[in-house]
């Protein structure tokens, strides 16, 4: 029988938040300026989730280890900052979905790998400032695939990280899930990268906000009959 949780942690950026516009429209600024026409929307969305990385990797073809590579990435960082919430906004069905988890009781926070210098402005900006906690790529010394940003999480909630859900649109949020011992929920809405979430062994796969709120909903019923 699945276990109800006590609280349940999102990722950010395409599980909360589509936040690809913004990001897609600061390294479009970066070409601009160097006189290169923009890169379509439709070849950076899928790489939103790898930030920075995804998006001078999508527009400029480099990678952290190649000379300019710093470069970019520090205009990058100046121009998101600077624009950090003018398109972005929550997906369809995520406010529901958050009231109805504060409904029953429980808590839910964020947990991603954006820089706590973008996450906490972010945040109230796109209607989640009340979240319980905020974890960011920096907030512990690994950032995910490692559990260490979960189980931080938990430890600020005082929740067991077994008695956590953790739900991500890629495949490092499932990782990072599983190796903390927490239920993992692969978010079909979101940007997902190249892999396809069906292959991604979570827990479960859900394509839309409505249906993880189905599964909670489905959980603690479960949980009530068992008592």
């Amino acid at each position: 029988m699945m276990t109800a949780p006590r609280a349940i942690l999102f990722d950010l950026d395409g599980t909360l938040a589509d936040t690809a516009p913004d990001l897609a429209a600061a390294v479009n600024l970066l070409r601009t300026a160097r006189g290169l026409e923009p890169t379509a929307y439709e070849i950076l969305r899928p790489t939103a989730s790898a930030g920075a990385r995804g998006m001078i990797g999508a527009s400029f073809g480099l990678t952290p280890d190649d000379e300019g590579y710093l470069e970019l990435r520090d205009g990058f960082f100046n121009n998101y900052e600077a624009a950090i919430a003018v398109h972005s906004r929550l997906f369809d069905g995520v406010p529901a979905l958050l009231t109805g988890i504060e409904a029953a009781g429980l808590q839910w926070g964020v947990v991603t790998n954006k820089s706590k210098r973008f996450t906490d402005p972010l945040l109230p900006q796109i209607g989640l400032g009340h979240a319980a906690c905020a974890i960011s790529g920096d907030t512990t010394p690994h950032p995910k695939p490692h559990p260490a940003p979960l189980l931080e999480a938990a430890r600020q909630l005082g929740v067991a990280p077994e008695q956590c859900w953790y739900a991500g649109d890629d495949l490092r949020d499932i990782q990072a899930g599983q190796a903390a011992g927490m239920l993992t929920i692969a978010c079909g809405w979101g940007y997902c990268g190249s892999t396809e979430p069906q292959d991604w062994q979570a827990d479960h796969l859900c394509q839309q906000p409505s249906e993880l709120l189905d599964l909670l909903r489905a959980a603690l019923a479960a949980g009530a009959l068992a008592a």
